[in-house]
Order: structure tokens, then sequence, then C-alpha cells
């Protein structure tokens, strides 16, 4: 943000993106990836759980440093409490109750699970849409900027995450699975707090449904390469 210095709606939806946790679906890519599974899916929910105070922290944190969104976020004058209560509600509680389901009928939950997704999936599309058509005129206007920061966000997002990994010096496996984690991030959560916080703040909006379709094209495509590039090296050996 301090190196582009893009709009400040903008860079605060960069922040916000940056501040909830990752998404299931980076299970699914890590699997396809042939990464550690298991790894994936204890980061997510470690990260889901940590979201409901961290989230809102690392949000006005990361947003009152930088000037011109610190100036934005007095102006809309956005209420610390409100925002961690709006957290809790969304992911706290519903973790919380499904953990404790869980523990009572492990069958019954997984099965639910199953059930729940697509019905997620559907819902996290109409949030996007709804953000497009709220703010067409932004996206238009603002097109470049969104989408080259977007997929830059991202690429920065998954190259840090394996160059960590690489750093601690952890297994190729390993190191796959933190690009992903780190790549994939819960952009519906963030699209309700800007809707409910910010009355869907055009260039946040806009920022978060951009990340919330590209980071799964990223996530594919490389979960798809990596998956290639083993199949190639087995065929070779």
């Amino acid at each position: 943000v301090l190196i582009i210095q893009p709009q400040p709606s903008i860079a605060l939806g960069m922040m916000m993106v940056a501040a909830c946790p990752g998404r299931n679906i980076s299970n699914f890519m890590t699997h396809l990836a042939n990464g550690n599974t298991a790894l994936s899916v204890s980061l997510t929910a470690f990260a889901t759980f940590i979201a409901v105070f961290m989230t809102p922290f690392n949000f006005q944190f990361y947003g009152y440093l930088y000037e011109p969104t610190s100036l934005l976020l007095k102006e809309v004058q956005l209420n610390p409490l409100e925002l961690l209560e709006l957290v809790v509600v969304i992911l706290g509680i519903p973790l919380v109750l499904g953990m404790l389901f869980r523990a009572k009928n492990e069958n019954l939950a997984i099965l639910i699970s199953k059930r729940l997704k697509p019905l997620s999936i559907l819902v996290f599309v109409v949030i996007v849409v709804i953000a497009f058509t709220n703010n067409i005129d932004v996206f238009n206007t603002y097109a470049h900027h969104v989408i080259g920061i977007g997929v830059l966000h991202n690429f920065l997002a998954i190259l840090l995450g394996f160059m960590v990994a690489r750093a601690f010096k952890l297994s190729y496996q390993n190191q796959k699975t933190l690009a992903i984690e780190t790549g994939i991030q819960n952009s519906g959560l963030g699209l309700l707090l800007i809707f409910t916080f910010f009355n869907g703040l055009g260039g946040m909006a806009i920022m978060a449904a951009f990340w919330g379709i590209w980071h799964i094209v990223s996530g594919l495509v490389i979960s798809y390469y990596w998956s290639y590039k083993e199949k190639k090296i087995l065929e070779v050996s």
C-alpha cells in the first residue's frame, strides 16, 4: 500500500481482505496440489478461530497506520466493539456450535457440512454479484487499478507463504500448503463487514469482490500446475 498508494477505499479493501482468515476451499486446492491436506485443514481451523479477535484488530491496526485510510475510518466513525461483535456472530458462534455438535454426532455433522457447502458457495456468489452491481460505475472507473492491484496482492501473498516456508526449511509438500493458505482469504466475510459498516463503500467492495473471484482462479491454476508437475516427474522416474 505504501509503495503503490492506491485510492484510500481500495487500500482499505486490501487491508480488509488481508485481515480475513482462510477459506475451506484452500483444503481442496492443497489436496489437488499434493500438499499436506491435514496441515491445511488445521491451519484453516486455527486461522478461523483466532480471526474472531484478530480480524477486527488487524484491520483497524493497519487501517490507522496509513493516513489516507485512517481519515476514511474516522469519517465513517467505525465502532471497534460493533466490529468485534459482528465477527463473533459471523465466525465465533457458528464455530463453537459446530465444534460442539460435531463432538456429539460426528457423522451427522459431516453429512450436514457436505450438504451446506453448495449453499455457502451460492451465498458467496450472490454477495459478489451485489458488490459488482451496486458499484459498477466504480469498477468501470478503477477497473485497471483493482485488477492489477488484486492480482499483485494475491501473487505476493502466495509467494510470501511459499518463501517463508522455504526459509524455515519445511518440506516441499508443506511449502505448497502454506503458499495456498496465505493466498486464499475469506473475502465473503470481508464483504459482509464492508456492507455492514461501510455501506458497501465502492473501492472496498470491488476490491474484496474481485479478490473473491481471482484467488479461486489463481489457487486452482497453481494447484493444477503443481499436480501436473509431480505427475510428470513420476512418469520420468
